[in-house]
């Protein structure tokens, strides 16, 4: 008798913390289990607890727990590896099941639960095996008596009976009834199924039940409610990995999880959706959004007819953010995948368009907001213009004329200007159009243009080409699906077409509206899965348009979803970074936009990773700062230089200094490296600027990334934010002067999540008003 041998997602991240000889053994014991599952040797025997649970010998200390999950018709039996731990962890109490929302199977575990919430359950837990030289096995023992806590239980509000059909494991569902504190709901859900525990935390983080049932249990759910005995179907939902010589090499390598990318089960529902129009994810940082998109992509290009095109766009705002794309999907797909698959940034696709509808020695230099800011001021004092300020002729022209691409004096009249606060009368609007003309003339005069400019033209360009399409399809319906070859031919339409066929867009929230009107015209939209938008306005650090995607013809109501769980993030740093971007003191409401016409907010965004709380530290002098994060950046390369095992390791590329303008990174770096013997690598578009032990870079410059340890410095009261930029806007333009300080804290929010295990912010003087401090 064979047999065939998978492994649950539990006994994965337990074999990648064992010790390399241990997973050697479990190789050899797998070969052997599948060659002959009842070899005397394995001493395979059910636990009494569940029978439908074995344990099985690995090794002399350590157990492998499988579950039989069918019997093929030649005999061939499939067994699941629900767990591999040492026999000492092993109860009897163990049981496994079928979810009744998801359909997987399920493998509790209350060896982790902590004695307390066990106490008040009634539950003991009986080792399956004695210690040698022990009479018998005997129960765990119970704690001493102690008195009931005078905390209410954390979920209190709910009945067990809201925990089963939000899909809380039966097992689990009378002990998460009974925790009183979050230290003991950690513990539970530490061995907990991953809907279980999304679903507790959802709940203890405040989220309403309804909110849980919509963004957890719904994703996730079947049609139909499944049997529970049927564990031949429920495998075939569950995500396992059948055992053989290529995960063999990974357990050898002791790098378990490198050779797989991990989607969660709400992750990997919403990328293998099947959507009739645009979609979009949400989510705050480290929640996915980006595996998301990469994995959006691989599944469309895996659905593809063979070809040799680039039917797929991969789209984000900058350029080192599509850098890291490019280098992240070639892991996830093979050459021949990501040969399908264009990616570009989208400024780049602007100049991709304008080459096209542009005569050669025809072009325009484009230029950056600041130079065209320049020449307004110019503008004005030429004019001795003072009725307004140039900063705001240029957002009036940037998001109000540029924006919804106004052609007329009579249009600009009539158009909506949402959220930018001052209202205009009709002459002051003829007056702004004037002076937008003269200033237009300028730069026509001077041969640039802004990037602005750029996007708007783009996507005029773009829309007249959808436009001849639409046009070509309508007539050809209309002779009745006849071949337009002569017609074609004579107007320089045979070969026109839309240019992706699917485009998935990351960091959607810095966008532009010419941007997504160019990229709407770019797909069809009578076609399902045009487009897939992932973004967070917490996030928005370069523009602050409020954006209504439905307004650009981009309509994603009904098809948006929303990640709530951190996997980079701890709990630590997260619960202070939170307090940037909603401030508990209510002296001042902060609401962002979900990309169309609603709101946007965090409510129930949450992580289930625990470390150190982030140091908060003042300094008197921006020297002193310097000083005392040399020695904090010594201090991190001396504990990263040695890994686990005690064997010598490269710290670099974990530590990071984060500032808030170019020339604090010059100072950061020359202190760093002449005063300090630290080698630094700067931070530019293209990613590291050399080989430096320590990534050194601006706020912007951080979007994307994250590492391991970072200092996030200079965080002081007039640099966080630029009080001199923003401070006369307070009283002369409250609206902008509301949104430059959004803006401000959401790139200090980006900031110090890019921290995954340790965050250090310091400041010199007084601290940002931003800081929770």
């Amino acid at each position: 008798m064979t047999a065939r041998l998978s492994l649950y997602r539990k006994a994965e991240q337990e074999l990648y913390k064992l010790d390399r000889s241990v997973k050697a053994q479990f190789y050899d014991f797998c070969h052997n289990f599948r060659n002959n599952p009842d070899l005397p040797g394995l001493r395979k025997k059910q636990l009494k607890g569940d029978s439908r649970i074995h344990s099985a010998r690995v090794a002399q200390d350590y157990r492998a727990l499988l579950t039989k999950t069918g019997v093929d018709t030649d005999g061939t039996e499939s067994w699941l590896v629900i767990a591999v731990r040492h026999r000492r962890d092993v109860y009897e109490e163990l049981q496994v099941a079928v979810n009744r929302v998801t359909g997987e199977i399920e493998f509790v575990d209350l060896a982790v639960v902590g004695d307390s919430a066990l106490r008040r359950a009634g539950i003991t837990l009986t080792p399956a095996e004695p210690e040698p030289n022990a009479p018998a096995p005997t129960p765990r023992p119970a704690p001493e008596p102690e008195p009931e806590p005078a905390a209410p239980p954390l979920l209190a509000a709910y009945r067990a009976e809201q925990l089963r059909d939000l899909g809380v494991a039966e097992q689990l569902v009378e002990l998460a009834l009974t925790v009183t504190t979050s230290a003991e709901l950690d513990q539970l859900v530490e061995g907990a199924p991953l809907l279980s525990k999304d679903v507790l935390y959802g709940l203890a983080a405040g989220m309403d039940i309804d909110d849980v049932r919509k963004e957890i249990t719904a994703p996730v759910e079947l049609d139909q409610r499944p049997d529970p005995d049927d564990f031949a179907t429920a495998l075939a939902r569950t995500k396992v990995t059948t055992v053989d010589d290529a995960v063999r090499a990974a357990i050898e390598e002791g790098d378990f999880r490198a050779w797989k990318v991990f989607l969660h089960p709400t992750q990997e529902r919403i990328v293998h959706r099947h959507y009739e129009g645009p979609a979009r994810v949400s989510g705050g940082p480290g929640t996915g959004k980006t595996i998301v998109a990469l994995h959006r992509v691989k599944h469309l290009a895996e659905q593809l007819p063979p070809g040799h095109n680039k039917p797929i766009l991969l789209t984000s705002f900058t350029k080192n953010l599509t850098t890291d794309l490019r280098l992240r999907l070639a892991s996830l797909v093979g050459p021949d995948l990501l040969a399908r698959v264009d990616i570009a940034h989208v400024d780049q696709l602007v100049g991709r368009v304008l080459g096209e509808n542009t005569a050669p020695g025809r072009g325009r230099q484009r230029v950056y907001d600041t130079v065209a800011l320049g020449e307004m001021r110019q503008l004005l004092a030429e004019l001795d213009d003072r009725r307004f300020e140039p900063e705001f002729v240029i957002e009036e022209w940037e998001q109000v004329i540029l924006g919804q691409s106004i052609p007329t004096r009579s249009d600009y009249f009539k158009a909506r200007r949402a959220g930018r606060g001052r209202g205009l009368t009709r002459p002051e609007r003829a007056h702004i159009w004037k002076l937008i003309e003269q200033f237009t003339a300028r730069l026509d005069k001077l041969g640039v243009e802004t990037w602005g400019q750029a996007a708007e033209r783009a996507a005029r360009f773009e829309i007249e080409r959808a436009a001849k399409i639409k046009a070509r399809r309508e007539y050809k319906d209309e002779v009745g699906g006849k071949d337009l070859i002569h017609r074609d031919n004579s107007s320089g339409m045979r070969y026109l077409g839309y240019r992706y066929r699917h485009i998935i867009v990351d960091e959607a929230q810095d966008l532009r509206p010419a941007h997504w009107k160019m990229l709407r015209a770019m797909a069809d939209p009578d076609q399902p899965n045009d487009l897939f938008i992932a973004g967070d306005t917490h996030q928005r650090i370069y523009y602050d348009y409020q954006i209504a995607l439905g307004a650009l013809g981009i309509h994603i109501r009904g098809r948006s979803s929303r990640l709530t769980l951190s996997y980079r993030t701890t709990r630590e740093i997260l619960a202070e970074a939170l307090r940037v971007v909603a401030p508990t003191d209510n002296k001042q409401k902060i609401t962002f936009d979900d990309l169309d016409d609603g709101t946007d907010n965090l409510a129930g965004y949450r992580s289930v990773l625990n470390g150190p709380k982030p140091v908060f530290v003042p300094y008197r002098t921006w020297d002193d700062e310097l000083a005392g994060l040399a020695t904090t950046l010594t201090t991190w390369r001396d504990d990263l230089s040695i890994d686990e095992n005690g064997a010598p390791r490269d710290p670099s590329g974990h530590i990071a200094v984060c500032v808030a303008d170019r020339e604090m990174v010059s100072q950061t770096m020359y202190y760093l490296t002449t005063k300090a013997g630290i080698t630094c690598a700067e931070l530019t578009k293209e990613g590291p600027k050399g080989d430096g032990e320590v990534h050194v870079g601006t706020m912007h410059r951080f979007k994307g990334l994250e590492y391991q340890r970072l200092a996030v410095i200079g965080a002081s009261d007039g640099i966080i934010p630029r009080t001199s930029a923003i401070e006369r806007y307070r009283a002369e333009d409250p609206p902008r002067y509301e949104r430059e300080q959004r803006k401000a804290r959401s790139l200090l929010f980006v900031a110090s999540t890019r921290a995954r295990d340790a965050l250090t912010i310091s400041w010199h003087g007084n601290p940002s008003p931003y800081l929770p401090v």
